[in-house]
């Protein structure tokens, strides 16, 4: 049976005592129990009384403010890892945050990162660099033996950043045996990217060691492993420590967001993407499509949206079934890509209604000349299921600037112009402006 963790927030602020014990109750995988007390007076009664694995404090208490508030905590437990909570954005609460770090703070807490991932992190993480700074003052074999069986990475170095430790999951991750790394150069071991700009980035083992403080890595950062691999990683770096309090290396705790990062960037991509077609859906046209209008704005070039609905597509549902309408539209979304320029963006609204955006000449031929070609495409024969199947579509077209100035009105118009052409026969096309 894993035993929780024992934590204990000091604050006198509701709402952020009560969405920490929200988030430290909802941990399944190892457990935390949170006291919350409000006042510094009842939390160093506590601390003499009972033992806990970390501190999260206010620095800003009704009967305490400021570093004092740290001090007096660290003078009753000074082996346990204390977390700053700090609630406001200022200079002045970032020099506190500096201050309590220069004195022995482990780590801190902003509501610029407050989500639940993020604060569990922060916590992980400082329980992990006090398991390490056991580890170098106590009972070395035993705090060896927790650190390889912790899934998060573990280099440490020496004063001069030359590395002396990495636990199995830091070997993993990095390729380097802790024996072929040893007394290398941080550099050479643990080698940074920024994922955006594909620019080394300064190593932050160089900053923890030359100003004394806890570092973190920029967002987007990249492992660059030995056999030149990447991998996408956060963590964070602090200084190590000796007994008397002398500076003599840093410890970096880090671990692989490869598969989270995938995983939001697909939810992204769902969000605005049409499941069927992949596609962008409605909020991505209209988002590229009031960029587009911005930057027509600036010049004289000319936007067209062009609405399509395929004539008579609820009878293939209908008959045939849903699985051939699907594989339908999908055929359509491909005939449709072909026949754009990469410029320009197709989007499935929903149904069987799609949208183009397409940049226009000053006459309009260009929205003419694609639709022309989009009725010819649709016309030919869409081998689904065994069977050939012959399409038509109307459209509508409405023109940047002269049918409207902003998205919604230009997208209702060529709507309308589209509803106009089916009136007119279907397998046509018309313009708004000229209807």
């Amino acid at each position: 049976m894993v035993l929780p963790r024992q934590i204990l927030l000091i604050t006198d602020k509701a709402k952020d005592g009560y969405q920490l014990k929200t988030v430290f109750g909802r941990v399944r995988s190892h457990p935390f129990k949170l006291t919350w007390v409000r006042r510094l007076k009842r939390a160093l009664h506590f601390l003499k009384t009972k033992e806990v694995d970390a501190i999260i404090v206010d620095l800003g208490l009704p009967d305490s403010a400021g570093i004092s508030t740290f001090e007096s905590l660290f003078a009753v437990a000074p082996c346990t890892p204390i977390v700053t909570l700090q609630t406001e954005d200022t200079a002045a609460a970032a020099a506190l945050i500096k201050a309590a770090a220069e004195r022995g703070a482990q780590g801190y807490l902003t509501h610029a990162h407050f989500t639940p991932d993020q604060i569990i992190q922060t916590l992980e993480n400082v329980l992990q660099r006090s398991v390490f700074e056991r580890f170098m003052q106590q009972e070395q074999k035993r705090a060896e033996t927790a650190l390889n069986s912790i899934s998060d990475a573990v280099i440490c170095t020496d004063i001069q950043g030359e590395v002396n430790y990495l636990n199995l999951a830091a070997e993993e991750l990095t390729g380097w045996s802790r024996q072929e790394a040893q007394g290398l150069p941080i550099v050479n071991v643990f080698q940074l990217i920024n994922g955006l700009t594909r620019e080394h980035d300064q190593n932050p083992v160089h900053r923890v060691l030359a100003e004394d403080i806890p570092q973190g890595l920029n967002p987007d950062t990249i492992l660059i492993r030995r056999d030149g691999s990447e991998v996408a990683i956060e963590d964070s770096i602090s200084p190590i420590h000796d007994g008397s309090g002398k500076l003599t290396g840093a410890v970096i705790v880090f671990h692989d967001v490869s598969a989270a990062r995938a995983m939001a960037s697909k939810m992204a991509h769902l969000a605005q993407h049409d499941y069927l077609t992949n596609l962008p859906n409605r909020m991505l046209l209209n988002d590229r499509l009031s960029q587009a209008i911005t930057l027509a704005e600036r010049g004289t070039s000319q936007l067209a949206v062009l609405f399509m609905d395929l004539d008579n597509f609820k009878q293939i549902n209908d008959t045939l079934g849903h699985v051939v309408g699907d594989a339908i539209l999908q055929s359509v979304a491909k005939r449709l890509i072909a026949l754009v320029r990469k410029s320009d963006t197709v989007s499935r609204q929903g149904g069987d209604e799609f949208l183009m955006l397409v940049d226009e000449s000053k006459q309009g031929d260009d929205a003419a000349l694609i639709a022309t070609k989009i009725l010819r495409a649709l016309e030919q024969p869409h081998a689904v299921g065994g069977k050939h199947l012959h399409l038509t579509a109307s459209i509508g077209i409405s023109l940047y600037p002269h049918d409207g100035l902003d998205a919604e009105t230009l997208i209702n118009h060529a709507d309308s112009a589209m509803y106009e052409a089916k009136k007119q026969g279907r397998n046509n096309y018309k313009f708004f402006s000229r209807l």
